[in-house]
């Protein structure tokens, strides 16, 4: 079997199969055990602040670091610099209306900067925003702006073992509730975040988003969709979702986007190059929104995004549509998720979109939750490989006005896999430490901060270990690999 779908080899196995070659490499270098401990001191136990050459392999995110095709390079020698009226703008036009049929095409310098630009429009003081599940800087933005969240997922979104693919999905009965408690004209706006990353980069079904759409067109509620993980989540539409396996990308993508009233994306994560921008044939909703691009951003046929990163992105655009090209992360994910099970590591169940997410809870249940488990697990994979990870739990909520501290639903540590990036065998590497670490998960302790920001503290605080947990570990790791790495 072929078509971005994986090989089966006459083994019997079943392998993600590269749907590229290797033109250019990145030198990476896999620091000692015992530089290790000392980077992730330095760094505050918060993998965001390791320095990249410290880290053997960064799965940090997929923001900005998919590699990019040679013909995204070859646009980016196109670029037009002028700073109004460019023909690089006009490029990327055309190409997000290929994707998404929409009229009004406003520049972003980022996905967030677009979050910022909606809730700046939409979201009021008091005001109730609802949506599958909520995203660290997306909540931020709202209540920022005098906003709060409602999020409306069934309940099995959050049970790492549950099996429904699409899992995603709005629990149409609480998408209703929330909106008869609050009076439709207090809901700022509906929010669908296509591959949900808080819960395992789990997708949302197109029959869903069309029961949603539906709902909201009843009560004249603005249905603003989020397609950073477009990508992922056409896959999984198209390979779980009945009626769909023989249908293009091109046509689901273009069903999806005449579902919604306004669709918002990073680049960096959609279009593999760094930017972002909303699109929308909705007058009013453009007429909103179009004043604060200059305000916040730059000029609207710049957005404050590089013409270069706008080049790549309308070819990276494109390639999207490509199920040879959006293959690769989901099959990589599932192929690190089948590797680590194998080992009796526990991970999200199905596998999803943009990393690979051990479950915590599981991994390290004999640690309590004002610890921070996710923040030792990442902290830990460090240590046992220069595998940087991202905390994706109690660490990316941010404490109640009473300082109280606000408990995840779910602590994962999500191990992003970018597009046409890791080899199998990298893959295979990570698995291997994971797996030794959760032999030896009884070493690993506890954090406590040492420095808490206000706002978004998972980005820069920092945090020292309750015990000498780490120390032991190190030494664990190398009574047993003495001449390892």
């Amino acid at each position: 079997m072929g078509n971005g779908r994986g090989v089966q080899f006459f083994s019997g196995e079943n392998i993600p199969l590269e749907m590229h070659k290797a033109r250019m490499v990145q030198r990476l270098r896999l620091p000692t055990a015992e530089e290790r401990l000392e980077n992730i001191r330095g760094a505050g136990n918060n993998t965001f602040l390791l320095r990249n050459r410290d880290v053997y392999l960064d799965m940090l995110t997929d923001s900005g670091v998919n590699a990019m095709s040679e013909a995204q390079y070859a646009a980016m020698l196109m670029a037009d610099d002028s700073y109004a009226g460019s023909e690089t703008f006009y490029r990327l036009e055309a190409a997000l209306r290929e994707v998404f049929d929409k009229e009004y095409f406003l520049p972003a310098h980022q996905g967030r900067a677009a979050e910022n630009i909606l809730a700046c429009a939409f979201v009021k003081p008091g005001g109730v925003t609802v949506m599958n599940y909520h995203f660290t800087t997306t909540k931020a933005l709202i209540t920022r702006y005098g906003g709060s969240v409602v999020e409306v997922a069934a309940d099995d979104a959050i049970d790492p073992r549950a099996e429904r693919p699409f899992k995603g999905d709005f629990d149409l009965d609480k998408l209703a509730a929330a909106v008869d408690r609050a009076g439709p004209e207090k809901v700022n706006f509906v929010r669908v975040e296509a591959g949900t990353n808080l819960i395992g980069g789990q997708p949302l079904s197109l029959g869903n988003m069309r029961e949603v759409s539906a709902f909201c067109r009843r009560k004249g509620i603005l249905l603003v969709f989020d397609a950073s993980l477009l990508a992922d989540n056409l896959y999984f539409i198209k390979t779980r979702e009945a009626g769909y396996a023989d249908r293009s990308l091109p046509e689901i993508a273009r069903e999806i986007s005449s579902l919604m009233d306004v669709i918002y994306f990073s680049g960096r994560k959609l279009g593999c190059a760094r930017g972002g921008g909303i699109v929308t044939s909705d007058s009013r909703a453009h007429a909103a929104m179009r004043g604060l691009v200059p305000l916040f951003e730059g000029f609207l046929t710049y957005g404050g995004m590089s013409v270069r990163e706008m080049e790549a992105m309308a070819v990276g655009l494109r390639e999207t549509l490509d199920l040879d090209v959006i293959s690769q992360t989901p099959l990589f994910v599932a192929a690190l998720g089948e590797e680590l099970e194998k080992k009796g590591v526990p991970v999200v169940r199905p596998h999803g979109g943009l990393g690979c997410h051990v479950d915590a809870f599981r991994f390290v249940d004999h640690l309590p939750q004002d610890q921070y488990p996710a923040g030792s697990l990442a902290a830990a994979a460090y240590l046992a490989g220069g595998v940087r990870g991202m905390e994706r739990g109690t660490l990316s909520e941010q404490r109640r006005p009473d300082g109280s501290e606000t408990f995840a639903q779910m602590e994962l540590l999500r191990l992003a896999i970018p597009k046409r990036v890791f080899t199998l065998s990298q893959i295979k590497f990570v698995a291997d430490r994971l797996g030794w670490l959760y032999e030896n998960r009884r070493l690993i302790g506890g954090l406590a901060f040492e420095e808490e920001p206000e706002v978004l503290r998972f980005f820069f605080g920092r945090l020292r270990p309750v015990n000498d947990w780490q120390e032991r570990l190190i030494a664990k790791f190398r009574a047993e690999m003495p001449n390892g790495l």
